[in-house]
């Protein structure tokens, strides 16, 4: 059964208890989303506020996807550009699907609804996002339209002796419109 997508959905104690618990399984199953595993929720609370905060000066937005269950199964965020020569495009950040939803396609679904969102989005002509290296993250998102535009060897370090790449995938949103 597909995800269904809301945009900016209404910010309650049950939608961030939703993200945390999604932030800390996807972390805790290896996902690339800013932690090493093991997480607890509270660990990532100071992260998720920061979004949230970010959220209410407009500054982001946030998709979320509901399994059929109701329950927060993906999310994305969308990071708007203060400075003045970058307003046509946004970042994407902590793009997550639940590690039990994997291999559903549920991921390409995110990535389309993200994209169909952000063509939406007032002189915004491209999305930016970034991605650890090693885990073929960018094959992933190269098969959804994305193109990799830059790469910094080692410039993660995910525990000592293991660096990976921050690589720079680029989707220009006028194929979209």
């Amino acid at each position: 059964m597909p995800l269904t997508f809301t945009l900016d959905p209404t910010v309650d104690p049950a939608l961030r208890d939703g993200i945390l618990t999604l932030w800390a399984d996807v972390s805790n199953a290896g996902g690339a989303v800013g932690f090493v595993p093991p997480v607890a929720p509270d660990a990532i609370r100071p992260e998720l506020i920061k979004h949230l905060a970010a959220m209410s000066e407009g500054r982001m937005r946030l998709l979320i996807g509901r399994d059929e269950d109701g329950d927060i199964a993906a999310t994305a965020f969308f990071a708007f550009n203060t400075h003045r020569l970058m307003t046509h495009w946004v970042w994407l950040y902590t793009v997550m699907v639940h590690p039990k939803h994997q291999g559903k396609g549920y991921g390409r679904d995110l990535l389309a609804a993200a994209a169909e969102a952000a063509a939406g989005f007032e002189g915004i002509d491209a999305i930016r996002l970034t991605c650890r290296g090693g885990l073929g993250l960018e094959r992933f998102y190269a098969s959804c339209g994305y193109k990799e535009v830059g790469r910094v060897p080692g410039a993660i370090r995910v525990a000592p002796g293991d660096d990976r790449d921050d690589i720079t995938m680029l989707l220009p949103l006028t194929r979209l419109t």
